[in-house]
């Protein structure tokens, strides 16, 4: 008698209370401004420095200058395109222009 009573009242328990909570939710901001420094300090190839500025939430990611110290990007990001100068030497960026909105 006793067993069902405790198993009775487990079994109410655990309809109360809900099995799992959802996890919240939480809006991801991307920031990219002159001196954030994507890739540790370190020097990077021109195909790493378009695939750090497309980690950080930009698409259609094109080189468009990667001589010398600095390598020059097009991006887009919502309706605008960006122009993103990164030092080749520390990954840092050094300009952020937007040019255009669509």
């Amino acid at each position: 008698m006793r067993k069902n009573t405790w198993s009775a009242f487990a079994l109410a328990f655990s309809l109360i209370l809900p099995v799992s909570l959802p996890a919240p939710a939480y809006a991801l901001e991307v920031s990219i401004h002159v001196g954030s420094n994507l890739n540790f300090g370190r020097a990077i190839t021109c195909r790493q420095g378009q695939q750090l500025i497309r980690n950080r939430g930009f698409r259609d990611v094109r080189r468009i200058d990667c001589r010398g110290r600095t390598y020059i990007y097009h991006a887009r990001r919502g309706n605008s395109t960006f122009e993103i100068a990164l030092s080749s030497r520390t990954g840092r960026v050094i300009d952020v222009h937007r040019l255009r909105r669509r």
